[in-house]
């Protein structure tokens, strides 16, 4: 992962440069991301989630080795070189075996994050944040450093069993929920200095413990947090003024920025500021999914304004999927006035659990052919899709379902290139 060393060193050297990392199993997700590091000449950094992708296969049903055959086929299809194609897995722990005791869900965590490796997973987030069955109600520092620092002992034997570029490491005990916020938030407390540096200490120490030191010099990010967050439907927004004490912090750590997570949702500024601010690695999941779905909504009240999906609308077919199996969001959405409204149009997207089951994946792709035959009317794109109606207008973008859809998730990606490297140029 030598592209990440060397980003980290550019960005410690004082140059604003950074990186977002896009979390998503969608194919068009991922061919989004693929087609803009290919346009603008950069890298596709990928990440798979603890949840997503694992050795029982995750809600996806891949295991590591097969996520990443997804991506670099895709990448292949768009043209984008494979050594342009980062791969990386995100809360790498326990997170998928919390109702287990410690002793068995870090057993399969260790199996997790080899297969990770062994695969050519080479950013690794260790991330033992999370309470087992037999754990107290949160962990301290010293026991989460203690299990992430075993765990990278696996991942240093996968690596070197397996060759290839060395793997770095995230760590960070203030880790926000994966998918954003359960619940309304009221506020939220940015991560002190002293905190932030309790944490790269005790992690430090656990490195050394277990014989780990070599794998210490390549931890490039530390995840805290910032003052960004999102629920159903607000968004904390980035205030530079609260986080000061917290950048200024990690500029004498060598080798090491911030990685920030949940900026989703966050303004094109917002996001410039954080890197500038040496939150450098941008985590983004939920909005590209967010994106997605708005795009494939406008299309499935498109396709019903042409009476083209007689038997079930996309809409319904979806909704009908998430009814029928409601654990992927039942946690989440708990004002029962609220639920339809939130089934689809919470910021916490739980839809993106859903696209890929068999029913709904066939019901989106009839409606994309459907759509592709038909040709769409370029009133019915103006109403429902003013933004890609203007680009297919000014002949930046083709008047067909699929590369509308591309543009609307290309549309979020463009803000965090934008922001990692204000001087390339990212438009369509």
């Amino acid at each position: 992962m030598n592209a990440m060393l060397d980003l980290v060193h550019r960005h410690k050297s004082g140059v604003p440069v950074g990186i977002y990392s896009v979390c998503s199993a969608h194919p068009l997700v991922l061919e989004a991301a693929l087609r803009l590091a290919h346009r603008t000449g950069g890298v596709a950094l990928i990440e798979a989630t603890s949840n997503q992708v694992n050795q029982d296969g995750g809600y996806t049903g891949m295991r590591p080795a097969g996520f990443r055959e997804r991506v670099l086929a895709l990448a292949s299809d768009v043209g984008l070189p494979h050594d342009r194609v980062l791969l990386g897995g995100d809360h790498l722990g326990p997170n998928a075996w919390q109702r287990m005791d410690s002793a068995m869900a870090l057993e399969k965590a260790g199996v997790m994050v080899a297969e990770y490796v062994t695969a050519g997973f080479r950013k690794i987030h260790l991330d033992c944040s999370m309470s087992c069955a037999d754990d107290p109600r949160s962990l301290g520092d010293e026991a989460i450093a203690e299990r992430n620092a075993a765990l990278c002992e696996i991942t240093e034997a996968a690596w070197r069993s397996a060759g290839g570029e060395p793997p770095v490491y995230i760590i960070g005990s203030e880790v926000p929920v994966p998918g954003g916020a359960h619940e309304t938030l009221n506020e939220l407390a940015v991560t002190t200095p002293e905190a932030a540096h309790a944490t790269i200490e005790a992690h430090r120490k656990a490195f050394a413990r277990h014989g780990a030191q070599a794998a210490w010099s390549r931890v490039v990010g530390l995840v805290v947090q910032p003052g960004v967050e999102f629920g159903h439907d607000q968004v904390f927004d980035y205030v530079r003024s609260k986080a000061v004490a917290l950048s200024r912090s990690i500029e004498p750590v060598a080798g090491m920025v911030f990685e920030a997570h949940s900026t989703d949702y966050q303004t094109p500024a917002a996001l410039e500021a954080l890197v500038q601010d040496h939150f450098a690695i941008l985590k983004v999941g939920p909005a590209v999914t967010f994106a997605l779905r708005e795009m494939l909504w406008a299309l499935s009240d498109i396709a019903s304004e042409m009476n083209l999906m007689t038997h079930q609308s996309l809409k319904d077919a979806v909704l009908d999927s998430m009814k029928r199996d409601p654990r992927h969001w039942k946690a989440y959405y708990v004002d029962a006035e609220r639920e339809h409204f939130d089934l689809q149009f919470s910021l916490s997207d739980r839809i993106r659990y859903y696209w890929t089951t068999p029913e709904v994946s066939g019901v989106c792709a009839q409606m994309l052919r459907e759509l592709t035959s038909a040709r769409l009317p370029l009133t019915l794109v103006s109403q429902y899709l003013p933004i890609q109606y203007a680009a297919i207008r000014d002949g930046r973008l083709k008047n067909d379902p699929r590369d509308i859809v591309l543009d609307g998730v290309s549309q979020v990606l463009r803000h965090y290139a934008n922001a990692c490297n204000p001087a390339v140029p990212t438009a369509a």
